[in-house]
């Protein structure tokens, strides 16, 4: 299977949400990845839900959801009514991981666990065959175009070796600072997935950025 570009609406311009919508649709992305802030976890608050609900309307592929948010447990049936395929919570925001990924599941949305910059990816070890996705938080959480944090390439490796140990088919995605110059290293490191905010956003042509990422991520 090719591996996975995710642009993130967290970039898009959102006077304009719709047209970003389209370009998605049209370009040669795979999913949309869409971040939702509370400003309780993370220092920011970004989309709620009916944002999230037209771009649903709009949307034509994979919404894979991002929580940033404290006690996701409470929001979850409401994000799978909004349209989510793939539902990710914080490893440091769940106290009952297990029961959270059951719960995901239950609404039948595939469940996602993301680990921020300094938490072990050890911390899956027991749960790692119940997880559809790890994001790899290779920024801290909160706010677009930050600097890529050069640990992510061994977290990675950590990550892929547990997966294999386990024989989980959990796709690894990475979230934050991702580009041309660090897309091909990623991949090879054990990477399935990467989401592209910034860089996608802020450049000149979207739809040739993506295809480029795209054909460097299965180079």
């Amino acid at each position: 299977m090719s591996n996975l570009i995710a642009p993130s609406v967290l970039a898009a311009d959102f006077a304009n949400l719709q047209r970003d919508i389209e370009m998605i649709n049209k370009s040669d992305a795979d999913w949309f990845h869409i971040d939702i802030m509370d400003g309780v976890f993370v220092p920011n608050i970004s989309f709620g839900m009916p944002v999230l609900k037209s771009i649903s309307t709009h949307a034509k592929k994979v919404i894979d959801v991002h929580l940033m948010i404290v006690d996701p447990d409470r929001y979850i049936k409401t994000f799978a009514d909004l349209g989510s395929n793939i539902l990710t919570v914080h490893y440091e925001a769940c106290t009952h991981l297990h029961r959270t990924l059951q719960a995901i599941k239950s609404e039948g949305m595939q469940a996602g666990v993301a680990l921020n910059p300094h938490t072990n990816v050890n911390v899956l070890e027991d749960t790692i065959s119940a997880i559809d996705l790890v994001c790899i938080m290779s920024v801290n959480p909160g706010f677009g175009g930050q600097k890529f944090i050069e640990n992510t390439y061994s977290k990675v490796k950590q990550l892929k070796e547990l997966i294999d140990r386990k024989g989980a088919t959990t796709k690894i995605e990475i979230d934050g600072g991702v580009t041309n110059k660090n897309a091909k290293q990623l991949i090879d490191a054990g990477a399935d997935v990467l989401v592209a905010g910034s860089y996608v956003f802020g450049s000149a042509n979207q739809l040739a950025t993506i295809t480029d990422l795209k054909a460097i991520a299965n180079s």
